[in-house]
């Protein structure tokens, strides 16, 4: 037997962006469902960075003085090239770069920003965490909006956000598309800081991404310097479509093998128990319909090469909850006002996480050439290239 319930607002997914979407719709005074398909709320994985562009929000939603207990306050972003061990550029990330955009770049472990969030919903008497709740349906009624989950309950609400990942169920309210895999594999993890002796010409403190031809390898430390994240990411020559049977360990040493001694040390902690294939979708240009909306990668999953896809989905929350100011009870307007701004901003990130992602692991020696002169040129405070990222604030 069915059982239907009513909520005034349910959110599709515990996530990051599930979770800070509750925190932010519930500060407007409405009550909030979220529903996660997981057992509990956990988050795998390892490292995450957070431009000001996200510490923004999150400190809207009154985050971020218990996340700075966690995090790491990096002082530069490094450019490497993999194969010379030559250092290609860098941003500072110190007072200057503080008072131009108000807010910090941070780095974390990405359990450790989920479990604020979510500790920070648990204290909230408006908003509901449920788990083991699998969603297999999202419909706009028109007048209402209705999700059904696993075990035949169907929950009424007054709006429904989708903020269910990359394989997102209420996406397909609005497109058929499928995840596009870009035939990269990445392998992830992190290790106490006391077993990773610094490496030559680097700061434990940096963010450092090393690039070569179809590869890199990112690091960086968190959880207040206890452990140091490391991600390796490479195009697999034996990709087989809807197969499991490429991007294996073994293809590690094949890429890496020749670089230079500081990424070859790097590489051999990386744990090669688990891979994660990279996949993104291409920008749709409707993810609103009445009651029902996208939020974060339901609704514009991007490659990583930006290290932007939290902080969009963080930018996402307090563009909504803006509008859900505006319009009040107007779901459909204020859902209509919040896709019209950010569709065209994500898509951009999304195009140019693409572009960035070809830029970093070209094969073309004049390609290779070209970047690395352009890359040395500039100053550690030039901030020109990132601007239109870290730049973007809502009120």
């Amino acid at each position: 037997m069915s059982i239907v319930k009513e909520v005034p607002f349910l959110v599709v997914g515990g996530g990051i962006g599930g979770l800070a979407t509750a925190l932010g719709v519930a500060a407007t005074g409405r009550s909030v469902l979220v529903l996660e398909q997981a057992p509990e709320i956990g988050e795998v994985g390892a490292g995450i960075q957070l431009a000001p562009n996200a510490t923004a929000v999150l400190s809207q939603l009154g985050v971020m003085e218990e996340l700075a207990t966690h995090a790491v306050f990096p002082q530069r972003l490094v450019l490497m090239d993999a194969r010379t061990g030559q250092e290609l550029s860098a941003l500072d990330l110190g007072d200057a770069f503080l008072e131009k955009y108000g807010h910090p770049y941070i780095v974390l472990h990405r359990a450790d920003l989920q479990q604020v969030l979510y500790a920070a919903c648990q204290a909230n008497e408006n908003i509901q965490v449920l788990t083991n709740q699998g969603v297999t349906a999202v419909e706009d009624l028109g007048d209402r909006a209705q999700v059904t989950v696993t075990d035949g309950t169907t929950y009424l609400s007054d709006a429904v956000i989708g903020a269910d990942g990359l394989h997102s169920k209420t996406r397909q309210l609005f497109s058929g598309d499928q995840p596009i895999c870009s035939e990269y594999v990445a392998y992830r993890g992190t290790i106490p800081m006391a077993e990773m002796a610094a490496q030559a010409g680097t700061n434990m403190d940096d963010v450092i991404m090393w690039i070569g031809p179809h590869l890199h390898l990112v690091q960086y430390p968190v959880r207040r310097r206890e452990l140091y994240n490391q991600v390796i990411v490479f195009k697999s020559f034996r990709y087989k479509e809807n197969s499991d049977d490429w991007g294996t360990p073994d293809e590690i040493d094949e890429h890496f093998g020749s670089c230079c001694a500081s990424v070859r040390h790097a590489v051999s902690y990386i744990s090669r128990q688990r891979r994660w294939p990279m996949y993104d979708r291409l920008p749709i240009s409707n993810w609103s319909k009445g009651r029902v909306a996208l939020l974060g990668d339901a609704a514009h999953p991007m490659l990583q090469y930006l290290a932007q896809g939290g902080c969009q989905a963080l930018e996402d929350v307090a563009c909504l909850t803006h509008f859900l100011r505006v319009f009040g009870d107007d779901y459909a307007k204020a859902f209509a006002s919040y896709q019209e701004d950010r569709i065209p901003r994500t898509a951009s990130v999304q195009t140019n996480a693409r572009l960035w992602g070809e830029t970093i692991h070209t094969v073309d020696p004049l390609a290779v050439y070209l970047r690395n002169q352009l890359m040395q040129q500039r100053s550690p405070a030039d901030t020109r290239y990132v601007d239109w990222l870290y730049s973007r604030q809502y009120p």
